[in-house]
């Protein structure tokens, strides 16, 4: 099943999709409901949704980060393989939809980027969960673009602000169920910045991979359904080239997770 939130008469309706029906729920149900068990009342949405009406598809209650975590990324950037999951909180407040503007406000970052990512939205309240049962506690998948203040990450040494501003972290347009995405390790990961392919990996070069990380963030917190976890990017990244490129008002920014779903954010100033 693929889940998502529309814009549709003036306010935002959560629907769904079996590969060739889409229909509505009629009762206000939200989709972080549907994740934690409810069960909406379906109406025909009578029209395939067009691209532009896809919203944020809900804001989850807790975004962890995972840095690090592709091969291809650690060699690019000259950084030893890390010996556990590198974790960071990205705040809840940075999620906007996939159509959303992504806002740099240049008196607080001058070093933007972009990090498309496959996310993982759990589904069921765990903590200190094996490896081996991980998997089971997985709702499904979202796309997802890790944007990130690097002169911030480079001034704190930890995190926090470079992750979390406003708008950093575009999600959607599509929640798509676990039962529908055979190889979470094995999705091409791609990016365009204003047309040109800039980032093009695969989770199949995840250092750490699903189960693990799942397994990995139980261990220190208790997991929620709605949570999502971002599982790292590939190579490609705009810090990391010589010379440096950034995100600036007026660019594009698009991303595609095989399989799950595709965004195009533009970027504007502040």
């Amino acid at each position: 099943m693929r889940y998502g939130t529309v814009r549709l008469e003036r306010r935002r309706v959560l629907v769904a999709s079996d590969g060739t029906t889409w229909r509505k729920a009629g009762d206000g149900t939200s989709l972080l409901d549907v994740i934690g068990g409810a069960r909406p009342s379906w109406t025909p949405l009578g029209r395939d949704p067009v691209e532009t009406e896809f919203a944020l598809p809900y804001r989850p209650p807790t975004i962890f980060g995972i840095g690090l975590n592709y091969r291809d990324t650690v060699r690019e950037m000259g950084w030893d393989t890390p010996k556990v999951p590198y974790l960071f909180p990205k705040l809840s407040s940075s999620a906007i939809g996939p159509a959303d503007d992504i806002v740099v406000d240049t008196a607080l970052t001058t070093r933007v980027d972009w990090e498309a990512e496959l996310g993982v939205v759990i589904g069921t309240r765990c903590r200190n969960i094996d490896v081996s049962d991980a998997m089971g506690v997985v709702f499904g998948y979202i796309a997802a673009n890790d944007i990130s203040a690097r002169d911030l990450q480079a001034e704190d040494g930890q995190w926090v602000r470079g992750k979390g501003l406003d708008t950093f972290c575009p999600l959607g347009p599509l929640v798509v169920t676990a039962d529908e995405v055979v190889a979470p390790q094995a999705i091409g990961i791609r990016t365009r910045r204003n047309g040109t392919l800039v980032q093009d990996g695969t989770t199949a070069d995840m250092i750490f991979t699903v189960p693990e990380l799942i397994s990995y963030c139980s261990r220190f917190f208790t997991l929620h359904p709605g949570d999502v976890i971002l599982t790292g990017t590939p190579a490609g990244s705009g810090d990391a080239r010589t010379p440096r490129i950034s995100l600036r008002p007026g660019d594009t920014i698009e991303i595609e997770v095989e399989g799950i779903g595709q965004q195009r954010n533009t970027v504007v100033g502040r």
